[in-house]
């Protein structure tokens, strides 16, 4: 175990009043974390055709910047609890913009894989913003703070794919089209020198440089296997074999981690009612928020001719389609701490995640006419929302102050890997549930994952309804 935080204060330390008028810098940086994160998706296929990739190898595009993330997020996550979360964050946005800049102007598809390697760090900003706010800033002060960064991140993917469409329409050129993210990328790492004070209280200790390699092994293993699920079958050496080893890797972490003076993740405090149901919530999470976003999109996109279901929707249709949800998803995050106010923070996320539920249970029953689906997909966002919003505030208070940043980054983690295993869990369920001349998903397979989507919501509220808050901490009321 660590010791006590000190009381050291790191040169170029503000006062709580500087970190309330650099929220707006932090909250620039995560606008361009989700305008990267989402602008990306509808590129892939003009990316293979200038590079030559096949469609199996544009999957990597997204699977090595998970990866990367994987990794990146524990260990940038110690390193600010130990020297200083606005020094990570510095680091973070550099090497970001290095990967963005490569990624424009790749000149062959081995370069860009490269530079969405570099794009891994994109993952810890959010965490390292959380845990600098939360060290500056009162409890009341740091959850909006914290409310209104998850509502930048959800504008700026709003933003992001409808930009990048946009830009590529005009310009012609996918190259110049994502050279824009490359300068907006570019224009945060001097914006981060400018106001933002450095955090106080720090952590003592070290880098469990063990522990990281055999989490990163781990994460790498489990995504890699899962990834491999779709195209060659859950029953199969590639996906069994990685799978497996990440299961033996994670096993044989957690062994270290119990015997380490300094571990880099504290699995004594993660297994209490305090800190672990509030963990499985956000594994849950991560299935139902990453697992529903591509087979909604292919959903509409159907031929009903073909299929007997869908709209035949292209990408501006499609768009369309979910921009109520989005919007309502801003809506939800910004709303968060108002709500919480009232409710606290423990029965909000319960109400939101049983609105999730209650949404995924209606697209399973409504979907032949698309204003159904879009008045739903309005009311799951603004759940959405409200549960992005006050995750990460109930995942930091759950922990000891000196490690917020680890403990956002584990947040982060666990429901990338929630998205990743409902990725390829999803993937084969409409591949084996087909229509009758085995070309298409079936109606039926989307209705299962519907379902399955609104079963772990439930699985949620019910994880956060365990979680035990004792008396007087920080989330007491929530």
């Amino acid at each position: 175990m660590s010791a006590a935080p000190t009381a050291h204060r790191p040169s170029g330390t503000g006062t709580g009043a500087s970190v309330k008028a650099v929220v707006g810098l932090l909250v620039l940086f995560e606008f361009v974390s989700g305008f990267l994160q989402m602008g990306m998706v509808p590129l892939l296929p003009k990316i293979g055709d200038r590079l030559g990739a096949t469609d199996s190898d544009l999957s990597w595009v997204v699977a090595v910047q998970l990866l990367a993330a994987a990794v990146c997020v524990p260990a940038f996550g110690r390193l600010g609890d130990l020297h200083g979360h606005r020094l990570l964050l510095r680091i973070s946005l550099a090497t970001v913009a290095t990967g963005t800049c490569l990624v424009a102007l790749a000149p062959s598809f081995e370069t860009l894989l490269l530079g969405r390697v570099l794009q891994g760090p994109l993952a810890a900003l959010l965490p390292l913003e959380i845990a600098l706010v939360r060290d500056r800033l009162p409890v009341e002060l740091a959850r909006r703070a914290i409310a209104r960064l998850v509502g930048a991140l959800t504008v700026g993917s709003l933003l992001g794919a409808l930009a990048m469409g946009s830009a590529d329409e005009v310009l012609g050129d996918i190259r110049l089209t994502l050279l824009l993210p490359a300068v907006l990328t570019v224009a945060c790492v001097p914006v981060a020198f400018l106001r933002i004070p450095e955090s106080r209280r720090l952590a003592t200790g070290r880098v469990d440089l063990p522990g990281l390699a055999l989490l990163g092994a781990a994460m790498i293993g489990l995504l890699v296997g899962v990834s491999a699920a779709e195209e060659k079958g859950w029953l199969t050496a590639p996906v069994l074999l990685p799978v497996a080893a990440g299961a033996v890797l994670l096993a044989v972490f957690a062994a270290v981690e119990l015997r380490s003076a300094d571990p880099l993740l504290d699995l004594r405090a993660m297994k209490g009612r305090g800190s672990a149901p509030f963990y499985l919530a956000s594994f849950l999470f991560g299935v139902f928020f990453f697992g529903s976003q591509a087979p909604n999109s292919t959903f509409w996109a159907a031929d009903p001719a073909e299929t007997g279901y869908g709209f035949a929707f292209g990408a501006l249709s499609i768009s369309l389609m979910a921009l109520p949800g989005a919007v309502c998803s801003v809506v939800g995050s910004m709303l968060t701490d108002r709500i919480a106010a009232r409710t606290g923070y423990r029965p909000a996320l319960m109400g939101a995640f049983a609105l999730v539920a209650l949404s995924f249970g209606s697209f399973a029953v409504l979907h032949d006419a698309w204003w159904q689906m879009s008045l739903t997909y309005a009311v799951l966002g603004f759940a959405v929302g409200l549960a992005l919003g006050g995750m990460p505030t109930v995942v930091v208070e759950a922990s000891e102050p000196s490690r917020s940043g680890i403990a956002t980054a584990v947040y982060n983690n666990v429901k990338t890997l929630g998205g990743a295993v409902a990725g390829g869990v999803f993937a084969s369920v409409l591949g084996s549930l087909l229509t009758a001349d085995g070309q298409d998903p079936g109606e039926r397979a989307y209705v299962v994952l519907w379902l399955v989507a609104g079963g772990c919501a439930l699985l949620a509220a019910g994880a956060v309804a365990l979680a035990h808050r004792e008396e007087g901490s920080p989330a007491a009321g929530g």
